[in-house]
């Protein structure tokens, strides 16, 4: 098989792989994450219709550019878009479209508009419309999946204000995602304008399909990131994702409820240990004190100056450094990460290490034991 007939098919399996994938993420059978797994089932429905003439040329045996129809540019220029909407949907499932949104209509307008005049303005020299073609092209791809990035990171920060488990739910594979069509969308055009437009270069297609793979095997994972109920989901999503802005810093409570509240923190974290359960959130921490989620944000980011995350990590890796002491302790290092509230072994050693500048091997090992 020569590397023509290798790209072939590759194609075919993007081709196939990005419908598949798409069907699946907008049946949604888990029902999880709906609103974003609808809109990011359309974006990979609209990034599988940039290989469609590849397929249709050796279905039919001729060739077919389906990239020259308008009506498939007009689409297919809307695939970023479609992708930085499912960014919104995971990372704020109570997102409302408003007439403000409009606003991420205007390069598409700009680039149907110059589709409109590259085919019927009646121009004899179109090379200018091809370069503000290709750079819309470009400049949308980088704009949005730019746009898409910063959201993410937002989104991780607001988590560690009500989640002391974040792996599972901080978008770390969409992030990923993010960055390498960023590169892609820069490969694939420079290849455009150096190379031959009609044909994807046998290396971006490989680099394609194994995005797809990462893609599809990491967003049919992601379970629901916020909780189903939408009271206390509406609480979770108001919760400033950082501590220090002025809105945070306001008075929710007076300072004598404030050092309270504090006592009656410490007291129960020390008797009842709540932070042994690895599904503990603010939500549940709240209602063992009887306050709302928002009071209960307000007293550990003003009262002891540190995000939910780091508070409650702060006590399962002082419980760890116990463990780990013990000579009689039988229990590995997984064994002592579940102890300690953490669910896997990866969370455990990344926040040992954030917090203590150890491993929890270099930490046992340093113990002398």
């Amino acid at each position: 098989m020569n590397t023509s007939e290798l790209n072939r098919f590759i194609v075919v399996l993007i081709y196939g792989s990005l419908v598949l994938l798409s069907l699946l993420k907008l049946s949604n059978p888990l029902k999880v994450n709906r609103k974003a797994n609808f809109w990011f089932g359309i974006f990979l429905f609209l990034w599988s219709s940039f290989w469609l003439d590849e397929v249709l040329t050796m279905v039919k045996g001729s060739q077919i550019d389906i990239q020259s129809i308008i009506t498939v540019q007009i689409i297919q220029f809307l695939t970023p878009v479609m992708f930085y909407f499912s960014v919104l949907f995971y990372t704020n499932p109570s997102f409302k479209f408003k007439i403000s949104d409009l606003k991420y209509l205007i390069l598409p307008v700009i680039f149907w508009i110059n589709i409109m005049l590259q085919r019927f303005g009646g121009f004899e020299d179109n090379s200018i419309f091809n370069y503000v073609f290709i750079g819309l092209i470009l400049f949308q791809a980088l704009f949005y999946t730019g746009l898409s990035y910063f959201t993410i990171q937002k989104h991780k920060k607001r988590i560690q204000q009500f989640s002391a488990n974040t792996e599972g739910i901080n978008l770390n594979w969409l992030e990923y995602i993010t960055v390498i069509i960023f590169i892609i969308n820069i490969a694939y055009v420079v290849y455009n304008l150096s190379y031959d437009s009609k044909a994807l270069n046998f290396f971006i297609n490989g680099a394609f399909l194994l995005v797809i793979y990462f893609v599809g095997y990491y967003s049919l994972k992601q379970k629901e990131i916020y909780p189903v109920e939408e009271k206390q989901r509406e609480e979770l999503i108001s919760i400033d994702e950082d501590p220090e802005t002025e809105e945070v810093r306001k008075k929710l409570i007076s300072d004598e409820e404030l050092i309270n509240i504090k006592y009656q923190l410490e007291e129960i974290m020390d008797k009842q240990k709540p932070y042994l359960d690895s599904e503990l959130n603010l939500i549940k921490l709240s209602e063992l004190l009887s306050i709302s989620t928002h009071h209960l944000s307000y007293v550990i980011n003003t009262g002891f100056q540190k995000n939910f995350f780091k508070y409650v990590n702060e006590y399962r890796i002082e419980y760890a450094q116990k463990l780990l002491k013990d000579s009689h302790s039988k229990l590995s290092i997984l064994g002592i990460a579940y102890e300690s509230g953490f669910n896997s072994k990866t969370s455990f050693n990344t926040t040992f290490k954030k917090l203590t500048d150890q491993t929890p091997s270099e930490y046992k090992n340093g113990s002398g034991l």
